[in-house]
């Protein structure tokens, strides 16, 4: 009765284990020809570096280079305005995942469109739009669905279920990417300074770490798949380093307790049954093809984008000028190189999509930038 509870995740914040790392990583960073650029893909990974003051443990020729792996930040504001707009018309319940409902469009934001009398809700879940269609049946529902492979699976179950349920009064607006093609994008870039990738793990878990094979084959970048907490990173770091003294290139899982090869084969059947591989223009990179996900052309009565096409903008809109947040999404400049952050721009009052959403660098930097 006495004995207290230990959290699954305490020893993956050990603070002697950290620092274990950290003498590790120092020791082997002498062997080290020349500095190392690392790229977090994922803004998970950027909010465990600067909470845990990762910066501060490495040695001088160890860089992380902040990626582009945030559904938020990357959201170009053209498809910000359609989700503003679709809430705008009569009789519908515009639904999404929290952080979406605060990044500014050029109309302004999905907060601003409720304020204004529309009615916007955010779910945790996908499938918490079968209950808001259920109570509201002269409603039309539109799941406005963003996130890279590891919420598309829950976006396909919405939709797997809206069909055998045949319910009436679900559309989905699609904005689901992918994360191998912004990384080829990234280091195909001659102005590339990128030398090593932390890959995302929780995308991995779904689409298996084979997604990440090519960089070390075809591009001699070695990749890393981390968990998210500071003693996964570390030890990734450390992995990484490893590489590189032992002249490897190679692709490595450090979150083996959840990573496999091959990923979970039911949720990529099911992604493979109601979407297809699209081009995309992602915010602050550009067009990227195939890096997203749409629907298939049979599924086209339950598309808002082809149903609500005669009322939605086409034309594409760039960010605020002195807004930097395209230049950190490539890893070619930090949020504090921005001459509007932590003044015009903050979590209150955010410019960019770097400050709105929880995984944003720009957000990371605010919250832990007194760490660093």
């Amino acid at each position: 009765m006495g004995l207290e509870l230990k959290n699954l995740y305490d020893d993956f914040r050990d603070a002697d284990t950290i620092k274990a790392y950290a003498k590790i990583i120092a020791e082997d960073a002498k062997k080290l020809t020349h500095s190392i650029n690392i790229m977090e893909v994922c803004g998970g990974h950027t909010h465990t570096i600067m909470k845990y003051g990762v910066l501060q443990l490495l040695p001088s020729n160890i860089h992380f280079v902040h990626g582009p792996g945030c559904p938020v930040c990357i959201m170009p504001k053209e498809r910000i305005d359609h989700a503003y707009v679709l809430s705008q018309q009569p009789n519908v319940i515009l639904v999404t995942l929290g952080d979406m409902i605060k990044v500014p469009g050029s109309n302004g934001s999905l907060q601003d469109a409720r304020s204004k009398g529309s009615d916007v809700r955010f779910v945790y879940s996908p499938l918490d739009c079968l209950k808001i269609a259920q109570d509201n049946p002269d409603k039309t529902v539109i799941f406005f669905a963003i996130g890279f492979e590891t919420t598309t699976p829950m976006t396909a179950a919405l939709l797997d279920t809206v069909i055998k349920q045949d319910v009436k009064n679900i559309l989905l607006h699609v904005n689901h990417v992918t994360v191998p093609e912004p990384m080829r994008a990234l280091i195909s870039d001659e102005a590339c300074i990128i030398d090593a990738f932390l890959g995302p793990s929780h995308v991995s878990v779904i689409s298996g770490s084979k997604i990440y094979e090519e960089f070390p084959r075809d591009w001699h970048k070695p990749v890393v798949v981390s968990g998210f907490e500071p003693v996964d990173v570390m030890q990734s770091i450390s992995m990484i380093v490893k590489q590189f003294i032992e002249g490897r290139c190679e692709m490595e899982v450090e979150y083996k307790r959840a990573v496999t090869r091959e990923g979970n084969l039911k949720a990529q059947a099911l992604n493979d049954k109601y979407f297809h591989k699209v081009d995309f223009r992602w915010r602050g990179l550009g067009d990227i093809p195939q890096s997203g996900m749409g629907l298939r052309e049979e599924y086209d009565r339950y598309n808002a984008e082809k149903i609500y096409d005669a009322i939605l903008p086409k034309e594409e809109i760039d960010d605020h000028k002195l807004c930097i947040c395209g230049d950190i999404l490539k890893g070619k400049a930090s949020p504090p190189q921005c001459s509007i952050f932590g003044t015009a721009c903050k979590p209150t009052t955010p410019v960019g999509s770097c400050m709105v959403s929880s995984e944003g660098a720009c957000s990371a930097y605010y919250k832990y930038g007194n760490l660093v």
